[in-house]
């Protein structure tokens, strides 16, 4: 290589670009150079073998990267097409090692700091949704379907941990991105391949910050926070994006940081492990099988979230969180709710009450030997209180706008009626969809040595305060 090479010795930094527009990139000629960047790197890969991390993996893709840019330059100028600009070198260098090592096409959008989650229905019908709210269309992130699912397939097969099966037999991909971001796609089963991104640009989140952005009161945030200094078991229900696994985080802000965690997801989103704010934080990711199926269902190398919580029983753990709860993993862990530590679980509900049977349900589903009414009781003994948030779409001037808030708390207790449960709204949504002070049982009263704000509470109850 000769030193007119541009500043593209920079690649893997991010790239950061308003969400409507893009570097202005061939991309049938960086569709090119990443194939045969590709190749050589795997030929160097498989010759090498003190077998190259992938720290070492990347830089020598740059130096293959910036090879190949320079071939591309002179065999333009040798054709008479002309030079490339300096700006054209360095977008095109960056592309194509995006192509080859993170997201192509959707780097620029996942770098950009604007964008909290990105919706894909097929390459030219993208959705952007920005940090405030704000809905807003987007550039096509691949020339045609077909690309898109193309790109999807590498991006699965190339995951060094957890790789996961994206084809005609697997048309489902759930996909830990690196730093952090989740990826759900679909095709074969959807008219267009379907995609959407969920970035968590709250990390380092507490209860005060979510009061600070109105998606909480302040006596609701306080109300919290002595649940879970207190260990109350809390399941966090709402809509897909309404901001479940963020109040996690913040719930989770309030453990002691000498505690020893014990996290359970199908594909790492909380991120505890990472964060630095606990000691001990023991993370289980589940792991999909692959192959055909045994007599029992299960495909080979198969890892449920179910057989996590039981083997987490081992580890002595003061608190379990379950990243989601969808299927019979519940009924392990109620088991561990009933040593009384704590647990902090979240799940899909249209509303709190809703969520109660949600997870019934759920708890059913580990076999014949649980039945609804051995579900409801153990549920309603070991579920402390459930939280709904709320989602609102508006339109705006240009757009639309998302807004998430607590909805309303409820607390759960055993019952004597048909339904085996009662509830109590602790808070209740207003007109405004913000969830106030209603009705406080006398055991949650005791909160007040947790740091629970009782004489706020009682003095905005609707019916005054209570001595």
């Amino acid at each position: 290589m000769n030193g007119s090479t541009p500043p593209a010795a920079q690649l893997g930094t991010a790239v950061s670009v308003p969400p409507t527009t893009g570097p202005d990139v061939n991309w049938s000629i960086v569709a090119e150079l990443r194939a045969r960047a590709s190749e050589q790197l795997s030929q160097a890969v498989a010759s090498d073998r003190s077998r190259l991390d992938k720290a070492a993996q990347q830089e020598l893709g740059r130096s293959i990267v910036l090879d190949l840019i320079e071939s591309a330059m002179a065999d333009d100028v040798d054709a008479g097409r002309g030079g490339w600009s300096p700006g054209r070198q360095q977008t095109t260098a960056q592309a194509v090692f995006d192509s080859l090592f993170r997201l192509g096409r959707l780097q620029p959008l996942v770098d950009n700091d604007d964008i909290e989650n990105i919706v894909i229905v097929g390459h030219d019908n993208v959705l952007l949704e920005l940090i405030d709210g704000t809905l807003i269309d987007g550039l096509p992130v691949a020339d045609s379907d077909q690309e898109l699912i193309d790109f999807l397939v590498f991006l699965a097969s190339r995951s060094e941990v957890n790789a996961r099966s994206f084809s005609e037999a697997q048309p489902r991909l759930h996909l830990r991105l690196d730093g952090g971001s989740r990826l759900a796609a679909a095709a074969w089963v959807t008219p267009r391949p379907s995609v959407v991104i969920r970035r968590h640009r709250l990390m380092q989140v507490t209860l005060d910050d979510l009061v600070a952005r109105e998606m909480m009161s302040p006596t609701a945030a306080s109300f919290l926070r002595a649940a879970v200094r207190a260990r109350r078991s809390i399941v966090v229900a709402g809509a897909q994006g309404a901001g479940k696994t963020t109040l996690v985080r913040a719930l989770c802000s309030e453990i002691d940081p000498m505690e020893a965690i014990g996290t359970f997801e199908t594909e790492y989103e909380l991120h505890l492990h990472e964060l630095g704010r606990h000691k001990v934080v023991h993370a289980w990711e589940a792991r999909p099988g692959s192959g055909e199926r045994a007599l029992d269902g299960r495909q080979a190398g198969e890892f449920t979230l179910d057989e996590a919580l039981v083997d987490s029983f081992r580890f002595n753990l003061s608190r379990q969180i379950v990243g989601e709860v969808r299927g019979k993993e519940i009924w392990a862990m109620i088991k561990a709710m009933e040593s009384g530590t704590g647990s902090i679980s979240t799940t899909h509900a249209a509303d709190a009450v809703s969520a109660v049977r949600k997870l019934v349900t759920c708890a059913m589903e580990a076999g014949p030997h649980v039945t609804q009414g051995l579900a409801t009781s153990k549920l309603a003994a070991t579920v402390d209180l459930i939280v709904q948030l709320s989602m609102e779409t508006k339109a705006v001037p240009g757009g639309a706008q998302r807004t998430r808030r607590v909805a309303e708390i409820i607390a759960l207790a055993p019952g004597e009626r048909e339904v085996g449960y009662a509830t109590t709204h602790v808070f209740r949504g207003d007109a405004s969809g913000v969830a106030r002070p209603d009705v406080l049982p006398d055991e949650y009263r005791a909160l007040a040595h947790y740091g629970f704000d009782l004489a706020a509470y009682l003095s905005t109850q609707p019916y005054g305060a209570q001595p």
